[in-house]
């Protein structure tokens, strides 16, 4: 499957004898590639560790102030935890049908086309990953802060230093060893959970206490505001938001060993885990609290802790600390792939598709994830962008569902190692487009300047990515540019996969292997 013209990148190749067209035609020959070194735990701890950041911890009153009961709450979290699993479980079809990193943005270029793969991609750069990262970065720092001023907030300042000094730790462990940003990963992951363990633990204590007020029927489903359909709606969003990060292992799957099991494997026991989770800290929560002080309360956890560990409730500010220490991580890590998978397709600069001669790791992308988050710790707008494309964020999962329909009526018979029933997808659509429209009619203009933000990346496809006679003096300042960048970073183009990922699988039977500077071939269906 093609975009139209074969794509280039944002330039033409370079002249013959260009350093940077020579790396990248030697480079199947040096043998140098990403490394297959996420196993399954790993894995586990990437998706895990994406989906449960600080909410659960700090702010999870979103769906019970929208829910109006305990019980309707409890509900929200199992049936969005469900959808969840759903997604994610087409997602894994397509994964080991398409096994090629970038995740949804892979998967929507190739079935609808190169346009429609940027502007998921254009978004992803321009606002989400930036603008998430720099929050939970900002959230680490706080709860970091916090016991050096009891009695105030932490200086906004020092808030964003030590948000920066977080980013470049984690983006030098990144760049240095995939296998240290796993550990890392897996470190912080059970750090969490261990955490949220003891939550749960404490809860089951508090329920053999007869502390369970309001978890009797009678009472859980006593609403503290009336019933509002609209209301409901939007518990089921906030819990959708909650569970963000269940698909980001897509992103990492040439990284797999054995993606074609690990992965479906990783998503099968990680949901169902976070769902759990999920479920059952806010039980436990309820046992410790009535509706109102859990409502009241800017710190979920620590009021807990505070509540039930005595002496020991500062483990709950550090477990905060811990966990968005790892979020920070999985983020960069996963990111760092998409940019890399769109560099390699020629929708990004083609430096970014590049990696180190013997870390293996995509420094490049590395790096321009590090400085576009840098770049939104010093504006003061992140949050609002944050509202502006969480919408745009969620459509594009749909997209990707639907794209999974599309590709089985296109091609009914392409190999799929996973292949699950259609009823899955439509179940999930049928969700998704409930949420949707409901965001459309409830917050129009929030949604409508997401939409616009996304369309912004039309022109930039057309000129960057589409128009291939640039001028020749544009051609040799972006070559000489990746130049200096290979120089800087030490980076060649990875070696062309043995399945396919990289190039056609018409020119693979004609024993053509055409080079181009601009990008690694695209992978076709």
């Amino acid at each position: 499957m093609t975009d139209g013209p074969r794509q280039r990148g944002n330039s033409a190749p370079a002249p013959a004898g260009d350093s940077a067209s020579d790396t990248g035609k030697n480079s199947g020959s040096s043998g140098v590639a990403l490394k297959k070194e996420i196993g399954l735990v790993s894995a586990c701890g990437i998706i895990v560790g994406n989906i449960i950041g600080s909410g659960i911890f700090v702010s999870p009153k979103g769906v019970l102030e929208n829910a109006s009961s305990v019980g309707l709450a409890l509900i929200v979290w199992i049936v969005t935890g469900i959808i969840t699993a759903i997604g994610a479980l087409c997602y894994a079809e397509l994964g080991v049908t398409i096994p090629k990193s970038g995740g949804d943005y892979a998967y929507v270029k190739d079935i609808f086309g190169g346009l429609a793969g940027f502007l998921r991609l254009w978004i992803a750069v321009l606002v989400i990953y930036p603008t998430n990262q720099a929050v939970i970065a900002l959230t680490f720092s706080n709860y970091v802060l916090q016991p050096l001023f009891p009695t105030c907030f932490p200086p906004e300042n020092g808030l964003r230093l030590l948000a920066a000094v977080c980013l470049l730790l984690l983006t030098w462990v990144n760049c240095s060893s995939v296998r240290w940003a796993t550990r890392v990963q897996d470190v912080f992951t059970a750090g969490k959970l261990l955490a949220l363990a003891l939550i749960i633990i404490m809860g089951f204590v508090q329920i053999c206490k007869g502390e369970y007020y309001w978890l009797e029927p009678a009472h859980a489903f006593e609403p503290f505001q009336d019933y509002d359909v609209g209301l409901i709606a939007l518990a089921f969003l906030q819990g959708s938001f909650a569970y963000g990060g269940w698909n980001f292992l897509n992103y990492v799957t040439e990284e797999l060993v054995d993606p074609y099991k690990n992965l479906p494997r990783a998503i099968f026991i990680s949901i169902p885990l976070v769902t759990f989770v999920y479920v059952f800290a806010n039980i436990a929560y309820v046992t410790a609290m009535s509706p109102q002080e859990l409502l009241a309360s800017n710190a979920v956890a620590v009021t807990f802790g505070e509540k039930l560990l005595g002496v020991m409730a500062w483990i709950m500010p550090i477990s905060v600390a811990f966990s968005t220490f790892g979020g920070v991580n999985g983020s960069l890590f996963t990111s760092s792939r998409l940019f890399f998978a769109g560099a390699r397709e020629g929708h990004l600069p083609r430096l970014l598709a590049m990696i180190h001669v013997k870390r293996c790791t995509p420094i490049p992308a590395l790096l321009f994830t590090c400085l576009s988050t840098l770049l939104m710790l010093c504006t003061s707008d992140m949050y609002t962008l944050i509202n502006y494309v969480g919408f745009i964020n969620y459509l594009f999962y749909g997209v990707t569902v639907a794209g999974q329909i599309v590709l089985r009526i296109k091609q009914p018979d392409l190999h799929r190692p996973i292949k699950i029933s259609l009823v899955w997808p439509v179940i999930y659509l049928l969700f998704w487009a409930f949420l949707l429209i409901f965001s459309l009619y409830s917050e129009p203009v929030v949604c409508g300047i997401g939409l616009a933000i996304m369309l912004t990346g039309v022109p930039v496809y057309f000129l960057g990515v589409y128009w291939d006679n640039k001028p020749q003096c544009f051609n040799t300042f972006v070559d000489k540019m990746t130049y200096v960048g290979q120089k800087f970073c030490v980076v060649v183009y990875p070696a062309e996969n043995e399945g396919g990922d990289a190039g056609s699988e018409e020119e693979e039977k004609d024993g053509v292997k055409e080079e181009e500077s601009g990008a690694l071939k695209s992978a076709e269906c």
